[in-house]
């Protein structure tokens, strides 16, 4: 017995802790009926639940192969942070990729590339040229419909809605510097416009159901309140009228009031300690014909062009509305066109796997309404699902977009990994959060850097698959440069044969006219016209 006690008292005290807590927590185990598994396996059942939480960590670094994981796989998400890091990206070997895989995107280049000029500012002698990565748009936005302040876009490829509220201020910050390093401009998504978009980005202001910076107490659109964020804010160079987004398609939201702190409620207009509740539905209209008057007021009273962004199921509501643009000669300046892939916005399930067409379908569908209204050549067309690749850009350019917007894509150059807990606040880069230690480890000075490398070399790789189809421009690209593959029957088919549409033609007079535009928009512009 001595020797029991001898050895019981030259145990550590650390170790009867260790072991105390542990009976307790087998003893909770066993006395609970809420867990199964904890109380039919104590202490050991916790494991399982730690496993389970690491799980998306394990599958994407361990278990998934480069090309497996959704919605963007390791070879994607390491070009574009190798991109954004300036390391190289090139690929060794071949493909890796199932070439005959159906759905599989097959861009044709020509015998004989474009040949471009040694004073071009793309060729590749120029590489210190201020403009050598630069896309302008081919249209400018708002021209058809004279308003005060067109624009032209600096580049084809630009920052998709994402709230502040959303991401992180250094997220948005970082974004938006990177984005006037660039010349992109940068949408404020409909959390409304912060003090994180104005580092001198040319910025989209995104306007929802609940009209987030300019409305009244009860949620109502107040127009003096618009005109005067417009007036006091000339960065801003385009409205944008959300109607749906891929993400959450024809669902309102709710800001619980935990969530609104001081900034958020001046920037939103929202009151402080109460729930906000976004409809699905506007206020402001209730028809397509009062929506187009309402796109005409905000556009006479703040001189900006305004366009709609929806996602896309029921087509009966867009004919009718190009069939008034027709009768009217109203109506938006830019239409954009959010896939059902989703994005950052967080949804149930049902709605972000099942509610809404992805982009490739929702975007042909939607163009070959206005082609047959013969409305392609007056409008704007802008593209948004999970473009910011280079060949998935190219294949949006060939169907018809004018422009494309990234969203998950710009994150992951600002350091997001996939860690899909947008939605928990708890995102582990401090980019989908609010919480201030999680945020604390961006440096926008770093992120926003990396953001203006992932933006040149993704229009480097339009670019020289541009020239090597024998275009100048991507939006020279038509239906018929790119094929889908069939599958396991060796067969390929067009996109143009697929989607049953041939793009409408741009005008294209060359990238010096475009960069020569007195609307064009981005940085160091010695200034712009007012019609």
């Amino acid at each position: 017995m001595e020797t029991v006690w001898s050895f019981l008292a030259s145990v550590p005290v650390w170790l009867y802790i260790i072991l105390a807590i542990a009976i307790i927590i087998a003893l909770r185990d066993v006395l609970q009926k809420r867990h199964t598994i904890q109380h039919n396996f104590p202490l050991v059942g916790h494991f399982r639940y730690m496993i389970e939480t690491i799980g998306p960590e394990l599958r994407q670094y361990i278990v998934a192969n480069n090309r497996e994981e959704l919605p963007f796989n390791r070879r994607q998400r390491s070009w574009i942070y190798a991109s954004s890091k300036k390391e190289n990206n090139y690929q060794g070997f071949g493909t890796d990729q199932n070439m005959q895989e159906a759905g599989y995107v097959l861009i044709k280049p020509s015998m004989l590339p474009y040949r471009v000029d040694s004073t071009h500012s793309h060729h590749v002698k120029n590489g210190n040229d201020p403009h050598h990565y630069t896309i302008p748009s081919a249209k400018v936005i708002g021209a058809y419909h004279q308003r005060k302040r067109p624009y032209r876009p600096r580049s084809v490829v630009n920052v998709s809605a994402m709230s502040y509220g959303s991401l992180s201020a250094r997220a948005i910050e970082s974004l938006n510097k990177g984005s006037f390093k660039f010349g992109n401009y940068h949408n404020t998504g409909e959390g409304g416009l912060s003090p994180y978009h104005k580092y001198g980005a040319d910025v989209v202001f995104n306007m929802g159901t609940s009209y987030f910076g300019v409305r009244d107490e009860e949620g109502n659109f107040v127009m003096e309140k618009l005109v005067n964020l417009m007036q006091n804010n000339p960065s801003v160079r385009m409205i944008e009228l959300k109607l749906s987004q891929g993400a959450k398609p024809g669902k309102g939201g709710v800001l619980p009031a935990s969530k609104i702190t001081a900034e958020i409620a001046e920037i939103r207009g929202v009151p402080i300690g109460k729930d906000v509740v976004s409809p699905p539905y506007h206020s402001a209209f209730s028809n397509v014909r009062e929506m187009i008057d309402f796109i005409e007021a905000m556009a006479a009273e703040t001189g900006l062009p305004v366009g709609i962004k929806s996602a896309v199921g029921k087509t009966e509501m867009w004919e009718e509305l190009a069939d008034l643009m027709v009768e009217t000669g109203k109506g938006p300046d830019f239409i954009t066109i959010d896939g059902g892939e989703g994005g950052t916005g967080a949804a149930p399930p049902s709605f972000a796997d099942h509610v809404s067409l992805p982009l490739v379908f929702a975007f042909s569908t939607v163009y070959k309404i206005f082609q047959k209204h013969n409305l392609n050549d007056k409008i704007t067309f802008i593209a948004s699902g999970k473009l910011g690749l280079p060949a998935q850009a190219v294949m949006a350019f060939a169907m018809g977009a004018d422009i494309i917007n990234v969203a998950r894509e710009a994150m992951l150059s600002i350091g997001c990994i996939q860690a899909q807990s947008c939605h928990t606040n708890r995102c582990p880069t401090g980019i989908a959060t609010n919480n201030k230690w999680l945020e604390s480890g961006i440096d926008p000075a770093l992120k926003s850097e990396r953001f203006n490398n992932y933006m040149k070399t993704l229009a480097k790789e339009i670019i020289e698959i541009t020239h090597a189809s024998g275009y100048e421009h991507p939006c020279q690209f038509g239906m018929a440069d790119i094929d889908i593959s069939m599958g396991d029957n060796n067969r390929t088919i067009t996109l143009a044969d697929n989607y049953g549409y041939l793009k409408t033609v741009v005008p294209f007079p060359g990238i010096k006219a475009l960069l020569e535009c007195d609307h064009l928009g981005g940085r160091d512009i010695p200034g712009e016209k007012v019609t």
